[in-house]
């Protein structure tokens, strides 16, 4: 008889303790293979797909698009051969359970499919060649507790789902506009219009709406919180008359190659900065002991991405032309976008830079991305008058700020830093003594 084993929601790594099932990938009496994905599933930090180590017949599966699984709850059964035994006809063939092997966040191609990328277990054997059984019709399930499986909604791309999802609509209510009535996002686009554009109806007991703070939201809540409760932070900033990089970077720009942008100039002035001023690309341990100087700048920015603001990472930033920069840059902005970032390329950051000015906004005192020590942060760049040379001219100008873990140095290494940055930003040549 088939044995029935239970898979569970594995440790995803980074401190997370729960995921959010995006989609179900397999249905209850489907015959799944060893380390085929079963469900999509959303952290913190990216988009999962999960594999089970078990080949079988799925016999339930638990939660429903939305809702949270948390760490070692379960996520399907599903009915195995035993290993001591003959496989039977219309059982699946011998089982060897093992660890997840495949088990990575998920990256997407050329094509815009997710795939899932190695992490073997260290010291992990090589995978065990499994026998298949000749192809027969799949039994009835041994067992058919748990949910029922839900009515399928003509719609393939997880980020539709998710849109969908974050704004309320509901998707078997929606007449698909692509192939075979397939639902598109410009058709979840328009529900969303149309729900905007009608009048909002009070409801009918007076009472609040109450959105569930779950998935990206909840991370980042906890983790400014944490800031907020054990960093001392403070802030200062500075104006900088930027005509001169601006005008740099046009004559960059007007010279064959790759295209470089403010932020990729500003994190080259940075990483510079970092080296003059070491203290700041640290951080202070968890008991708060002692302060870690980091050797390498791993340059966190801010982006807005499918998912919400999330922080990409470029590794080795100090060791990068600005050309390089500008090109890593353009890749993780890209991967944020259409939510691909894997959760490397999230995390390990030591310095970020807040390029906060494309919001339209002058200035802003950001809480520190824990456990960071700094972080510099950049208005938008617009005309001002400004005292030139002795006159007044109109000029390009940009608030800078600063904000910094008071732990780890005192106002006048913050201060040096600032004043260095913007005679950078003001005269871009006082790069050329330091390079």
């Amino acid at each position: 008889m088939p044995v029935v084993r239970e898979f569970k929601l594995p440790d995803l790594g980074e401190g997370l303790t729960g995921a959010e099932v995006v989609r179900w990938m397999v249905e209850v009496g489907e015959v799944i293979a060893v380390d085929q994905p079963v469900v999509e599933v959303e952290t913190a930090k990216a988009v999962v797909e999960v594999p089970c180590p078990y080949g079988g017949v799925v016999t339930a599966r638990y939660g429903e698009p939305g809702e949270e699984i948390a760490v070692g709850a379960p996520l399907v059964t599903v009915a195995v051969a035993p290993s001591d035994g003959p496989v039977l006809p219309g059982e699946p063939a011998e089982q060897v359970e093992r660890p997840l092997v495949g088990y990575g966040v998920a990256e997407t191609g050329k094509g815009g499919r997710r795939r899932r990328v190695g992490v073997p277990a260290v010291g992990a054997a090589a995978p065990v060649a499994v026998a298949t059984a000749p192809a027969v019709p799949a039994p009835a399930p041994v067992l058919r507790s748990g949910p029922a499986a839900p009515a399928v909604v003509p719609v393939i791309s997880p980020l539709v789902r998710r849109l969908a999802r974050e704004q309320g609509v509901d998707l078997a209510g929606l007449t698909g506009s692509g192939p075979d009535g397939l639902i598109m996002r410009a058709d979840v686009d328009r529900a969303v219009a149309a729900k905007a554009a009608a009048p909002a109806a009070p409801a009918p007991d007076g009472r609040e709406e109450v959105v569930p703070l779950r998935g990206l939201r909840k991370a980042v809540a906890e983790k400014l919180s944490r800031s907020r409760r054990e960093i001392p932070d403070a802030t200062c900033w500075v104006d900088a008359d930027a005509t001169e990089l601006m005008a740099l970077r046009r004559q960059l720009n007007a010279t064959p190659g790759p295209k470089v942008s403010v932020l990729a100039l500003l994190a080259r002035i940075c990483t510079v900065a970092l080296g003059r001023f070491p203290e700041l690309n640290s951080s202070v341990t968890e008991d708060g002991s002692a302060i870690v100087r980091h050797s390498a700048v791993h340059l966190g920015f801010a982006a807005q991405g499918e998912r919400g603001l999330v922080v990409p990472v470029v590794r080795d930033a100090h060791a990068r032309t600005t050309e390089q920069l500008g090109e890593e840059l353009g890749r993780l902005t890209a991967s944020a976008r259409d939510g691909s970032l894997s959760l490397a390329e999230l995390t390990g950051g030591t310095f970020t830079l807040n390029n906060y000015g494309v919001f339209g906004v002058d200035g802003s005192t950001p809480i520190l991305n824990h456990p960071e020590a700094a972080m510099l942060g950049v208005g938008r760049i617009i005309a001002k008058p400004w005292v030139h040379e002795g006159a007044l001219a109109v000029r390009e100008v940009v608030q800078l700020s600063f904000t910094f873990d008071h732990r780890v140095c005192d106002g006048g290494t913050a201060g040096g830093f600032l004043r260095f940055v913007a005679d950078c930003v003001e005269r871009p040549g006082t790069l050329l003594r330091q390079l």
